[in-house]
């Protein structure tokens, strides 16, 4: 029991929920930035270089035929390397990774904003031990003759 007492209080630790809220989040937005990419972002490149779609580049590494689209090689059982997929994912990731700058970025400001507002508050010395009060003392009467 002292087990499953320990994981509860792990569970919901507020870090905790805050990274489940975080993953969440996280899921839902990478597929509105794959919409994003590949209905949004890579039909108007694709048209500006000769009508390419991204997602059928791919080259056939073993299997027979000329294939037209990803699908129809995949479907006929062909080992293709999919680099116009991984163009797209890239595309994908920097969209992210850019998002996810300007989030932090703004929240960075907005605590610089708090700690440059927040007054500064000194730290008291620490009180100086007795014995070396005394030793002062000592070496003051002994300076004094």
């Amino acid at each position: 029991m002292a087990i499953i007492k320990e994981f509860r209080e792990f569970a919901v630790r507020g870090n905790m929920v805050d990274m489940a809220v975080g993953i969440i989040i996280g899921g839902a937005f990478t597929t509105i930035v794959k919409s994003l990419v590949s209905d949004i972002i890579m039909p108007p490149i694709g048209l500006l270089i000769s009508d390419v779609d991204f997602a059928d580049l791919f080259v056939v590494l073993k299997g027979a035929g000329d294939y037209a689209t990803l699908a129809d090689a995949q479907a006929a059982g062909a080992v293709t390397l999919n680099y116009g997929m991984f163009i797209n994912n890239v595309i994908s990731f920097l969209i992210v990774a850019w998002a996810v700058f300007f989030l932090v970025r703004g929240i960075n400001r907005l605590k610089r904003k708090e700690e440059a507002a927040a007054p500064v508050e000194e730290t008291p010395t620490p009180a100086t031990p007795e014995d070396v009060l005394l030793l002062r003392e000592i070496r003051d009467s002994l300076k004094r003759g």
